[in-house]
């Protein structure tokens, strides 16, 4: 086999998860990271896989989404992971780090390796032959332009996501399907509300509490015209929302046969209906706030929130078109996405990803199959999510347990019912790198 280099742009957590996994399997790399050069808005320390928000990775309990998560990117070999356990600190049931040692352990890892070499200069161009972009949400304009070339105009520049929630946390018996005056298939599921449950819903929505935007947040903001927040609507008047998002006409409520003063309308979220977000909900309340007065929704009463709803500058492809689940463009042999930009949200989610481009990045180089997972493993299952076509209106997704699978059998104990999702991930996991490696003569 010619040696071949790859090129790596972008020094945050995946693009160093990736610049790893290639470089274990001895392919030489290069990675472009334009810090100390130039800084992003939200980057400050100069050292790589710089931490901008939270110094948290989230739970560590196996039974956890993140725990989860995290466990199959140590058997998948992450340089993140073992660095965070390393420079660790106190945080409850949480995985969280010191900011700066982490940095500086990754960066140590990093620029020690002897298949790494680290450049210090921005990109502006996608470069010729195996390339990885992993340059996050705050993508440079120059670069953004470049990549927008690639995917034709389908590129997001603000993240308004609505909030998502799990199907089977639902009260069957206070929602309906049906779609409006009957057309066409029964997609929805549809929450009616009398007068007394909308007005008591809305004086908690124009009364709660709301997130405070980062600079470059409100920039971004001001010049989006089509993420109006659900607060920001309902205090333009009380009747605001039923003429909007929440009009109940064409809907009849089948426990009183007529239709709902103001219905809250659920779609369908991924292929399995096992996740549904709230139709016109994007929303800046916090994260607490969307909990408590989303929860005043007929059917939400004890409704589990896999996504909260976000507003905030984000950089991001249109996954489903355009990537395979390998992180492969379907347009571009040997140009590979990671991090945020591919859709998956979050500091493990992102440096998850970087793992999959680094291995699948390894395996194209040497002419072998590509790594692709179970879906009932979450590695697996947010592969499949930012490359499912089904998904039309694309936004973001973060690791939750209501993206894999159901199980198949009734456990009314959620942590012995996800307990029992985590064991299944990781022996479906084991069986798949087992035979991943027999394959490869591994």
């Amino acid at each position: 086999m010619k040696e071949q280099t790859v090129k790596v742009i972008g020094g945050g957590l995946a693009g160093c998860e990736a610049c790893w996994q290639l470089a274990q399997r001895g392919i030489k790399t290069i990675l472009f990271e334009m810090k100390p050069e130039k800084y992003t808005p939200a980057h400050k320390f100069q050292g790589l896989s710089e931490l901008v928000c939270s110094n948290s990775l989230k739970a560590s309990r196996l039974e956890s989404s993140a725990g989860l998560l995290k466990a199959e990117m140590e058997k998948l070999g992450s340089l993140i992971v073992p660095c965070a356990k390393a420079t660790a600190v106190e945080a409850g049931g949480a995985l969280a780090v010191d900011r700066e040692k982490f940095s500086l352990l990754v960066t140590e890892k990093i620029k020690s390796h002897e298949n790494i070499t680290v450049v210090s200069e921005e990109v502006k161009n996608i470069p010729d032959g195996n390339v990885i972009v992993a340059t996050g949400p705050l993508t440079s304009d120059e670069l953004s332009a470049d990549i927008e070339k690639i995917c034709g105009n389908r590129l997001s520049f603000f993240d308004a996501a609505a909030p998502i929630v799990s199907f089977d946390s639902l009260d069957k018996n206070l929602v309906f399907f049906a779609s409006r005056y009957d057309r066409g298939d029964a997609d929805y599921i549809n929450c009616p509300m009398n007068k007394e449950e909308y007005t008591r819903f809305y004086n908690a929505l124009i009364s709660a509490e709301t997130a405070e935007l980062k600079e470059f947040d409100k920039k971004a903001f001001k010049v989006y015209e089509g993420c109006m927040p659900i607060e920001v609507l309902a205090k333009r008047g009380e009747d605001t929302m039923r003429f909007g998002p929440l009009k109940p006409v064409g809907l009849i409520d089948k426990r009183t046969g007529k239709r709902p003063y103001a219905v809250v309308q659920l779609r369908k979220e991924n292929r399995e209906g096992t996740m549904y977000n709230l139709v016109g909900f994007q929303t800046n309340l916090k994260f607490g706030e969307q909990k408590r007065v989303f929860s005043m929704i007929t059917g939400l009463e004890n409704a589990e929130f896999l996504r909260y709803g976000v507003m905030h500058r984000n950089f991001f492809i249109d996954s489903p078109r355009f990537l395979k689940t390998t992180f492969e463009m379907k347009n571009r042999e040997g140009l590979f996405f990671a991090g945020q930009m591919t859709g998956v949200e979050g500091y493990i989610e992102s440096a998850m990803s970087g793992i999959m481009a680094g291995i699948n990045m390894a395996q194209r180089i040497k002419g072998k199959n590509p790594l692709i997972l179970p879906r009932d493993t979450m590695t697996g299952a947010l592969s499949a999510y930012i490359s499912d076509e089904f998904v039309t209106d694309f936004q973001p997704m973060g690791c939750n347990m209501g993206i894999l699978p159901d199980i198949g059998i009734r456990i009314k104990d959620k942590k012995l019912k996800y307990g029992a999702y985590a064991e299944r991930a990781l022996k479906s996991l084991d069986k798949c790198l087992e035979e991943f490696a027999n394959e490869n003569n591994c």
